[in-house]
């Protein structure tokens, strides 16, 4: 049987991926977070009945799926296409288990994301996240066009050498 120690760390390092791979299924960050958390307390139950699970981040992946599928059948009023709702890319749909890969490097990303100084994550997320121009940023955020150059450089510096970092979690597991 799986100990509290053990689901806390599971929680600390799932959690996040969860939520993104809900996200994938749900469109709404609140609806993710309220299903992955849902997940882990049916897990925390399941467990402390005395089931065993065998592969326990595989338990939850399909736990989150199953519960966010049954989230938007019970929140729609009209009959659901499943296969529009599987997590897809350009080439058309993806396994279970890339998308389960894509949200946890996804996750690792976000994470080095929020680690950056607020000025240079600010300046990251408005021209790749938003489109905008180094003139619309250096607008916006009142600073120099060259300032909005420097800040992007830095923050695509900073990603670069978080790669190796993502690379590394997602292949040591």
């Amino acid at each position: 049987m799986i100990m509290l120690s053990k689901i806390e760390t599971l929680f600390r390092t799932e959690y996040r991926p969860l939520c993104i791979y809900a996200v994938h299924y749900l469109g709404s960050l609140d609806a993710a977070e309220d299903v992955v958390s849902s997940c882990f307390e049916a897990l925390w139950e399941h467990l402390s009945g005395g089931a065993a699970v065998s592969n326990v981040r595989a338990y939850l992946y399909v736990s989150v799926r199953n519960s966010c599928l049954d989230h938007l059948k019970k929140n729609r009023q009209d009959t659901l296409d499943l296969d529009k709702l599987q997590p897809s890319d350009a080439d058309g749909l993806i396994t279970d288990e890339e998308a389960v890969d894509r949200s946890r490097v996804e996750a690792r990303l976000w994470t080095a994301i929020d680690k950056m100084p607020a000025r240079r994550r600010e300046v990251l997320l408005l021209a790749k996240r938003d489109g905008l121009s180094y003139a619309e940023i250096a607008s916006e955020l009142g600073i120099s066009e060259n300032t909005v150059r420097n800040t992007l450089d830095s923050a695509m510096k900073s990603l670069r050498s978080s790669r190796r970092e993502i690379l590394d979690f997602v292949f040591c597991l």
